[in-house]
């Protein structure tokens, strides 16, 4: 495994909780949408028995010369460290890591199934069909509690608008503890949800990411619906 040296370019907040980290894309560094990374503090100021090594999906695309990791704020020591840590600062990246990547099928539809943070391979992917102009169909469904949950919720949707090929579809969970309006998706991700806006669920190679839970309950739902195990592809990001 390769080990890159980087630095904290920005950071900033992309949903209540949310934290998005830019950093400097080494020399040579070059990976697929939908992998991740390792990243390492160098000499932390305070350490947990967590480590100082997290695993990131890069949101990023490709074809960008920034790498872009996001991640929900827990307290933890390495992201109370990445939370303060001054820009310009040093990192260790080893990767790119990871078979979570689109398959070369272009005839075959994708379907993105994600849950809060789990959107960030798919922003990646995203991204990069948008910038090659990639033929085949692309559904994302989105599914968050309230829309300022929802990291990149507007940037999805610009990108959807570029893409004649992707169709956006974001569902929020409990607007009743939400004051704004909403007019797209209410409720989980569903059997009935996905139908509202494909032509049946046979055909696609479905990728889901999310919390173990949600990406369980994503797993049994299409697997009852008749798709084929090899058409379900999965990753799941703690909350570490």
């Amino acid at each position: 495994m390769t080990t890159y040296q980087s630095r904290l370019r920005g950071r900033e907040e992309v949903a209540e909780g949310t934290m998005a980290f830019h950093l400097e894309k080494p020399a040579g560094f070059q990976f697929k949408a939908g992998q991740y990374v390792d990243i390492s503090l160098i000499n932390p100021p305070e350490t947990d028995s967590q480590g100082i090594i997290r695993s990131f999906s890069i949101a990023s695309a490709p074809y960008e010369n920034e790498l872009l990791v996001v991640t929900r704020m827990r307290n933890s020591a390495f992201k109370r460290v990445l939370s303060v840590l001054p820009l310009g600062t040093e990192v260790k990246l080893e990767g790119p890591m990871g078979s979570f990547t689109l398959h070369k099928n272009r005839v075959k539809a994708a379907v993105f199934l994600a849950g809060g943070i789990g959107i960030t391979p798919f922003l990646s992917m995203i991204r990069q069909a948008a910038e090659e102009k990639f033929p085949q169909l692309l559904y994302l469904f989105y599914s968050n509690r309230r829309p300022k949950d929802a990291a990149f919720l507007k940037d999805l949707e610009v990108l959807s608008q570029l893409n004649g090929n992707c169709a956006f579809i974001p569902s929020m969970s409990e607007m009743d503890k939400s004051k704004l309006d909403w007019q797209g998706e209410r409720g989980f991700i569903n059997r009935e949800m996905l139908l509202r806006h494909m032509d049946g669920l046979k055909g696609p190679i479905y990728y889901v990411a999310g919390p173990p839970a949600m990406v369980a309950a994503m797993r049994e739902m299409l697997t009852n619906a008749g798709v084929e195990e090899d058409d379900i592809r999965t990753e799941e990001f703690g909350g570490y």
